[in-house]
């Protein structure tokens, strides 16, 4: 088997199609911990004003994603996610959601991942616990 290319971690979050689509913003990723953060903006907010609590599932399982992605990459794998479990605690109506993805796992069939997502005060908002599916890249 070849080696695989090189992945670029630009390239890989800009292929984000629904991270993209909502503003998320990436500001590190490495296998280990990831940054971004999120405008809250219409595109986010459910009808009674307040962000949706499927935009934090779809922030973590972004954010996870690509972090186990450049972790596996040489080894010719990929990450999927596998289980998304959010618990919310705080709404947000508007500002930013600000998000930090922390590895807790790095196993050979499995990553796993804890996100805490705050707002612009700092106050934690959602945490979101994130398995990620280690396969073989097709």
């Amino acid at each position: 088997m070849s080696s695989p290319a090189p992945l670029d971690p630009a390239q890989l979050v800009a292929k984000d199609g629904p991270g993209t689509a909502l503003g998320l913003r990436y500001e590190e990723v490495t296998p280990e911990l990831v940054r971004a953060h999120l405008p809250v903006t219409d595109k986010v907010r459910q009808p009674a004003g307040i962000v949706h609590g499927g935009v934090y599932a779809l922030i973590a399982e972004s954010m996870c994603s690509a972090g186990t992605v450049i972790g596996v990459w040489e080894d010719g794998m990929v990450g999927l996610g596998m289980s998304n479990n959010a618990t919310f605690l705080r709404s947000v109506k508007d500002g930013t959601i600000h998000a930090v993805a922390r590895r807790i796992h790095g196993g050979r069939t499995t990553w796993i991942w804890d996100v805490e997502l705050s707002d612009d005060e700092g106050r934690v908002c959602a945490l979101v616990r994130m398995t990620i599916a280690i396969r073989p890249r097709r």
